[in-house]
């Protein structure tokens, strides 16, 4: 990518012209300093992204929105409990399956290191791993989709997968799922400021 062409002084990032207006401006800047990391933080009415300067295009773009997802949940800490993840499943359930998946108990568990989600058909029990807690709600909403699906159809055959298509940002909360998973394996860590280091949990995001 090429950087900007006012003139710098040596090891200064380069830095993208800010993308959209208002509070969704996204302003890139390259650093070849950088060696690993990725941090984003707030400046005014616009998002700082730092990068690596031998970062690819395509890889800006997939941080870029892995990081405006990591700070809006980190915006938004606010968890639902038990009961509110029961409720909401319901209400999930209505809008995407027309209530047909009728979950007996939702609940957060920690015990859950290798999957985002589980559930028991028979029980009608959902389980969801205590690492989305503070994640996008999208992201929440579609490993709870996800686990209602089951309830309906256990296994990942294509009735399954036809069901999940009714969630719209279906695609979306899988990427973002798979760039939690990625940090921890990439060279480039995601850090955005003052969250110090990432932390990503390990395993793959399993899904059951």
């Amino acid at each position: 990518m090429s950087a900007d062409s006012s003139p710098r002084l040596a090891g200064e990032p380069a830095r993208r012209p800010p993308r959209g207006s208002g509070t969704s401006a996204v302003e890139v800047r390259r650093s070849a300093r950088r060696s690993r990391t990725v941090s984003a933080y707030r400046e005014g009415d616009r998002t700082i992204v730092l990068i690596p300067a031998r970062m690819s295009e395509a890889e800006e773009r997939r941080w870029v929105t892995v990081m405006l997802d990591k700070l809006a949940a980190q915006e938004s800490k606010r968890v639902l409990g038990d009961s509110e993840l029961t409720e909401r499943a319901e209400r999930l359930s209505a809008l995407y399956f027309n209530g047909s998946a009728r979950p007996a108990s939702v609940r957060w568990v920690t015990n859950q290191n290798t999957r985002w989600g589980s559930c028991t058909p028979a029980e009608g029990s959902i389980r969801l791993s205590h690492r989305l807690q503070g994640m996008p709600e999208y992201v929440v909403d579609y490993v709870l989709v996800h686990e209602l699906a089951h309830l309906l159809v256990p296994g990942h055959g294509p009735r399954f997968w036809r069901l999940l298509e009714a969630y719209p940002r279906t695609e979306r909360a899988r990427g973002y799922l798979e760039g939690v998973v990625a940090a921890d394996r990439l060279p480039y860590l995601p850090v955005a400021r003052g969250d110090g280091d990432d932390g990503a949990p390990d395993g793959e995001p399993g899904e059951e």
